[in-house]
């Protein structure tokens, strides 16, 4: 499957919007799923990309490793080496699909205090 690249303009803004939840293997949700080269847990967040003049909800798979303290609802955020992935299989006779988004991590960007200039995310 190919794994692409998302290239960000500089004015794309993200907000988080769901805390972590956990990632399963299986439908009981007795198996985290894990990250194959780090073994770390995987967690699905929420956030909200605004860009230019339009918004969408996406949702971004990281590793706890890349998950940062302070993360919560409303805290702007970027993703850090952000993959998408597109899928699809047959399921009951039905063809769905979709774009998974993968990121090594998620950076906080808390306003500075004033004077001081806002932490930018490594890209």
């Amino acid at each position: 499957m190919a794994r692409i690249r998302v290239g960000l303009l500089d004015t794309t803004a993200f907000m988080v919007g769901t805390l972590p939840v956990p990632k399963y293997t299986d439908q009981e949700k007795t198996q985290f799923a894990l990250d194959r080269e780090t073994n770390q847990r995987l967690y699905t967040v929420t956030v909200f990309l605004m860009e230019e003049e339009r918004a969408e909800a996406m949702k971004i798979t990281v590793a706890a490793d890349g998950l940062p303290d302070g993360l919560k609802p409303g805290v702007p955020v970027r993703p850090v080496e952000l993959f998408a992935t597109p899928w699809a299989r047959i399921f009951n006779g039905s063809l769905n699909d979709g774009i998974a988004y993968r990121a090594a991590a998620l950076e906080l960007l808390i306003p500075a205090a004033a004077g001081e200039p806002v932490k930018k995310a490594a890209a």
